[in-house]
């Protein structure tokens, strides 16, 4: 026995295999995105703010890929739990199907109408036909980001998230090689702009499926493919994943209410925002992680007929996440100036974004809360939970409240203070649902 095994409890190195590589492959995700603009923006500043507008799409694509994902995880976690790994991997196949032909309606959506998506989120003439070159191309190849997001999920739910990481790493690997190659013209190839980028995202995305399909035909996979179709397992994921979609959708809304809130105050204070904004993704990074693993194991010790397990794997997955982001939130108060630094050299934009990280730094412990304990509820399957959460949260707490202030002239610290407020009821809150443990009763 080695002395971690001896000092860290068996139930907390299940949390933390689990949670640690999810919050690896979340950072090399933000790492191959920072590294995809960083090569489009050689190209121009048009084809730069094109691939950013597409990410604003790829969130409304998201709700739509949360209906059968969110479902999905709760169903396999607790099939899983239950020792029904066949059950669980026809879910999967089940799924896939599903997945597949959702991803058609955006196919012929993306291609046809990439134009006017960029057109009417008031894109200028170059961006217009930068981006439509890009979303064309990658909404051709859509359906490879539904499948792979599905088999990610599922995968987690089960308890896999290593496998996932491996694979991710190679994938980066190749995407920023094939940037390279097709984008600026290497090796034979044509400099194709814009459009290699896009090519060598949906290549990077055909990796990741040849790797998990080849994961998928292992037997000691937690996961396989099982040609059965399950009519009433794809219902019961449809009664989990509709609530969940629309909640990520009120949140995207919410958003984007909140960005332009913040927009009325200045280029300087959005940009100071976007700055601090992406510095935080790194930083929830562990987050991501204990919300996936609160995710998988409180559905797993649900399918094991086990409640009170499921509710101690939650609390040991909030503990712990306590500690890695409290630590993040210290390094964010500590060194605002320094983080910020490797984005702008403008003075009132890194002092907009300082602030912001400084309250987000300060807001890091009920993050944690949040997000593992709305992980953990997502597992038991308890979606209309969080979706009534998230409503009253975002409404009443922080875009209404930010509004107001705006219109009083209180300036940006004002909104950040908000947002933290914000963050810091709807932690209470989810500290106090689940305490009650009603949520250990959802039936899916």
């Amino acid at each position: 026995m080695t002395i971690f095994s001896r000092v860290i409890s068996k139930d907390t190195r299940k949390v933390l295999s689990i949670a640690i590589p999810a919050a690896l492959k979340h950072l090399v995700d933000i790492l191959q995105i920072l590294i995809d603009m960083l090569m489009v923006g050689m190209i121009s500043i048009s084809a730069l703010a094109a691939v950013g507008m597409s990410m604003q799409f790829m969130m409304v694509i998201n709700v739509l890929m949360t209906l059968y994902v969110v479902g999905g995880n709760a169903l396999i976690s607790r099939f899983i739990g239950q020792g029904r790994k066949r059950r669980a991997s026809s879910l999967l196949y089940s799924l896939l199907i599903v997945a597949s032909i959702l991803s058609i309606f955006v196919t012929i959506g993306g291609y046809f109408g990439s134009k006017y998506l960029y057109a009417i989120m008031g894109a200028q003439g170059d961006v217009v036909e930068q981006g439509a070159l890009y979303f064309k191309i990658l909404s051709l190849g859509i359906i490879l980001v539904f499948i792979d997001t599905l088999i990610y999920n599922a995968l987690s739910a089960a308890g896999d998230t290593k496998n996932s990481l491996y694979i991710k790493l190679v994938s980066a690997a190749i995407n920023a090689f094939l940037n390279y190659v097709f984008i600026f013209g290497h090796y034979g190839f044509d400099a194709m702009g814009i459009e290699g980028a896009a090519y060598a995202t949906l290549m990077a995305y055909c990796f990741n499926l040849l790797a998990y399909y080849i994961l998928l035909k292992k037997p000691y996979s937690k996961l396989n493919i099982i040609p059965i179709i399950r009519i009433k397992d794809i219902i019961r994921a449809w009664h989990v994943g509709w609530s969940a979609a629309l909640e990520r959708g009120i949140s995207s809304i919410s958003f984007l209410f909140f960005v332009s809130i913040i927009a009325a105050y200045g280029t300087a204070e959005l940009a100071g925002y976007q700055v601090g904004l992406r510095i935080e993704g790194i930083a929830f990074m562990p987050g991501f992680g204990f919300a996936i693993a609160a995710t998988a194991l409180v559905g797993q010790s649900l399918g094991a007929n086990n409640r009170e397990k499921a509710y101690k794997m939650g609390i040991i997955s909030g503990r712990v996440a306590y500690i890695f982001m409290g630590f993040v939130g210290f390094f964010l108060i500590m060194f605002p100036e320094f983080l910020v630094g490797f984005f702008t050299q403008d003075a009132q934009t890194i002092a907009v974004a300082s602030y912001y990280l400084i309250f987000v730094g300060l807001a890091q412990i009920p993050l944690a809360i949040m997000f593992v304990y709305s992980g953990a509820l997502r597992g038991a399957g308890a979606t209309k939970t969080t979706l009534k959460v998230s409503i009253v949260s975002l409404w009443i707490f922080r875009v209404i409240p930010s509004y107001i202030a705006y219109k009083m002239g209180y300036g940006i610290v004002a909104i950040f203070i908000i947002m933290n407020v914000e963050t810091l009821i709807k932690g209470i809150i989810y500290v106090y649902i689940y305490k009650q443990k009603r949520w250990l009763d959802t039936k899916i």
